[in-house]
């Protein structure tokens, strides 16, 4: 099952939503910022129904992310993790993976050079 999703401003962000092996596969494209975080907040978490909760946020196609996006992911990783489940990145690029690294997100949620490699760790 895909899903895609684009803010108002079309351009700025785009979500895709895929389901691979149980695991929620949340593809970005653009940028992140205040004016998407809202958008973010309720297309990163699995189902309610969803019987554990995987997700792995794909950023290899987003080009910019201000704390926004540290608030939205650090909230998503409490909300999985408090339901035994987990959160991964994948394939951010090298400006988003600084930020990542800068504020220690990094640290707290395991990052992965790219969507196969988190898909299997």
């Amino acid at each position: 099952m895909t899903e895609t999703h684009e803010t108002a401003q079309p351009g700025r962000l785009s979500i895709d939503h895929t389901t691979i092996d149980g695991i929620r596969v949340v593809t970005l494209r653009g940028e992140i910022d205040d004016t998407v975080k809202d958008i973010l907040t309720h297309a990163l978490p699995p189902p309610a129904d969803a019987t554990l909760p995987r997700v792995i946020a794909d950023l290899s196609g987003v080009t910019f992310m201000d704390s926004s996006g540290i608030n939205v992911f650090g909230f998503v990783h409490r909300a999985v993790s408090s339901a035994e489940g987990w959160l991964r990145i994948a394939g951010a690029q090298e400006a988003v993976q600084r930020v990542l690294q800068i504020v220690g997100l990094d640290a707290i949620i395991p990052c992965h050079p790219t969507l196969e490699q988190a898909l299997t760790a």
